[in-house]
């Protein structure tokens, strides 16, 4: 008989609320909760990290609590390593099959929702266009998220010892992490869009902008400043933190232009601004009935809704303006027989055009890679160099005529 599992409810609602909340009602729960929130509100500033911190510390205490029946204090090495395990193959009733809120609002108080699980089925993009249905059978844990299970387990278990709580780290006391994460000898591929199918795309949105501009010139300029500009969607959308303005466009006394952004880790950085995209910027504020070039003062949204004021706060709305581009021109490469181009795009994601736009431009176009780092807000040389295929391609080169004889 298959074992039993209790039923995980979420333990940590939205940053809004989660100062809010209430230890769950277990002996050795309310140290843990304390010291966990204290953990995840240094995070505060970036949204992104803290989501993806709660999601790791949510996952651990659940199983520290309901499986080990421990606190999370009392946790040793060989108790990290059966956590791995249990992480790599979850129980099927700790496996959600999509994304759910793990809190709702009822009657002003703050619910927990009974549909959320721990771990979610995850489908690429080109099996939920075929209609692939998600199956708990086929949950897997990815290299990288296995990596970000390690990754902020040990960063809470530092933070612990700078408290003075505990006295050893027991996920640094893994010996042969190499027994759970796979080693890449070489960087992985970075995703990115061929020559045939960026312009595709491109010809795509400029063909929206022209029938609709009301609607699209919008969107053409969003794909160009993705693009040329290598900006992310949280980039180009308002939050707490940040919120994009047209005149954080700006000129500098020798008449260069610069933009202004707030990127990960609430890192405030300047990119360089190419004659191609200051025409860009031109040809969307007069679409939008405004001059040519933004004043310092000018405070209206870079990206305004179409409906209703303010900006667009949601990064999905940039993702839907991208994929709708993405499909039309996976559908005009089918038309002209490119359906390896075209079932190529089908995986692609909006964050491709980011590295598409940094690997042009080190590759095709021989920007200093120093250059390229600072504008893409890359926090090392060697992150960047992870878009240089000049040795790649050398490497292939040298082996391509070998010969058997």
């Amino acid at each position: 008989m298959p074992q039993k599992y209790p039923t995980p409810i979420p333990i940590f609602d939205n940053l809004e609320n989660i100062a809010k909340q209430k230890a769950p009602a277990l002996a050795y729960a309310k140290k843990d909760f304390k010291l966990a929130v204290d953990f995840l509100k240094q995070y505060y500033g970036s949204e992104a990290t803290f989501t993806a911190y709660r999601r790791e510390m949510e996952r651990v205490l659940q199983w520290s609590w309901l499986i080990a029946k421990k606190s999370i204090l009392k946790l040793k090495r060989a108790d990290i390593e059966d956590y791995i395990k249990f992480c790599q193959k979850p129980p099927r009733s700790w496996i959600a099959l999509k994304q759910v809120p793990r809190f709702a609002t009822k009657a002003d108080l703050r619910v927990p929702n009974t549909k959320w699980r721990p771990f979610v089925v995850q489908l690429s993009k080109v099996d939920t266009k075929k209609g692939v249905m998600p199956d708990k059978g086929n949950y897997a844990l990815s290299q990288q998220a296995l990596s970000d299970v390690f990754k902020v387990m040990s960063s809470f278990f530092n933070y612990l010892l700078q408290e003075n709580i505990l006295e050893a780290n027991p996920v640094a006391q893994i010996r042969q992490k190499s027994k759970f994460i796979r080693k890449q000898q070489s960087a992985p591929k970075i995703p990115r869009l061929t020559e045939t199918q960026w312009q595709y795309v491109l010809v795509a949105a400029e063909k929206l902008a022209k029938e609709k501009p009301d609607t699209h010139e919008r969107t053409l300029f969003v794909l160009t400043a993705l693009y040329l500009m290598y900006l992310r969607t949280s980039e180009l959308t308002a939050s707490k933190r940040w919120i994009p303005q047209m005149g954080h466009f700006y000129e500098d006394t020798n008449q260069n232009w610069w933009f202004t952004t707030v990127g990960k880790g609430n890192k405030q950085r300047h990119i360089a601004v190419s004659d191609a995209m200051l025409g860009a910027l031109k040809r969307y504020r007069e679409s939008l009935k405004l001059s040519a070039l933004p004043s310092p003062k000018d405070h209206m949204p870079l990206i305004p809704k179409v409906k209703g004021k303010g900006a667009v706060s949601c990064v999905t709305v940039i993702r839907d303006l991208v994929q709708q581009c993405f499909d039309i021109a996976a559908k005009n490469l089918r038309k002209k027989r490119l359906y390896r181009e075209a079932t190529g795009l089908g995986s692609a994601t909006v964050h491709w055009l980011r590295h598409t736009g940094i690997s042009d431009d080190i590759n095709k176009r021989g920007r200093p890679i120093a250059h390229v780092r600072d504008d893409a807000g890359h926090s090392s040389m060697a992150v960047t160099d992870r878009y240089n295929d000049v040795t790649l391609q050398e490497r292939h080169a040298s082996a391509k005529r070998k010969k058997a004889k």
